[in-house]
């Protein structure tokens, strides 16, 4: 029973420490400012933050399953993962930066979005926050890498814990995001009392997550498809 508790601390402090080295603590950064740009409405960013944690955990289970009960290669799927989702991955936030800072427009015909529509799209956004969970998550570098491939992943083979121990790593991940999430949520509750500062903040929110997504995507460019060096 100790040892299993020991395992599960492992994974836990695994993530954390995934968490704050530098490639996951970027994204990290750029998710928490994507989870709080909605600081209107303090609800929508706490579950946007758990949606984001539950994509990352979510992710690792599935690798953990695949990996554990399969007889698939750890270092080639690891190397896989490392070199063409971290090169698809700079390129998408700058574009996706370029959109929420309105550098790049799309023209819709008609009269425009309908109501329906709207509600759609701003139902998407909370859900996108575990859509990019996911993506961050699959977006290895070598510390992450390292850490759930050589510490996690043994770990889960040793205690056949296909779904608990990278669950327990995967939450550790996405940890600060959620911790922002209630810190800005809770915050947000006094602001949102003000309705004109709380509408000029989400302009300003939103260049603020398209610039750090940009930054995070040009250092994801530099970095591995550049092979710039910038620690």
């Amino acid at each position: 029973m100790e040892d299993w508790t020991v395992a599960l601390v492992s994974a836990f402090w695994f993530g954390v420490l995934t968490s704050i080295s530098p490639c996951p603590l970027a994204t990290n950064i750029a998710a928490i400012s994507f989870v709080g740009r909605r600081v209107d409405n303090p609800r929508q960013v706490l579950v946007a933050g758990l949606l984001y944690t539950g994509g990352r955990m979510l992710t690792y289970i599935v690798l953990g399953t695949v990996l554990v009960t399969s007889l698939l290669s750890v270092p080639s799927l690891s190397y896989a993962l490392q070199k063409y989702m971290n090169l698809a991955l700079g390129p998408l936030l700058i574009l996706v930066g370029m959109v929420l800072m309105e550098l790049i427009t799309f023209q819709i015909g008609g009269s425009g979005i309908s109501e329906s529509m709207q509600k759609r799209v701003e139902g998407l956004n909370v859900w996108g926050a575990g859509l990019l969970g996911i993506l961050f998550a699959l977006s290895f570098c070598p510390t992450s890498a390292a850490l759930f491939f050589g510490s996690v992943l043994p770990l889960a083979v040793k205690w056949q814990s296909e779904v608990m121990l990278p669950a327990i790593y995967g939450i550790a991940t996405g940890l600060p995001v959620v911790l922002f999430a209630g810190l800005i949520a809770v915050g947000a509750q006094k602001v949102a009392k003000a309705y004109d500062r709380v509408v000029s903040f989400e302009r300003w929110a939103r260049y603020i997550t398209g610039g750090l997504f940009i930054l995070v995507g040009i250092y994801y460019c530099l970095v591995y498809i550049f092979g710039i060096s910038l620690f």
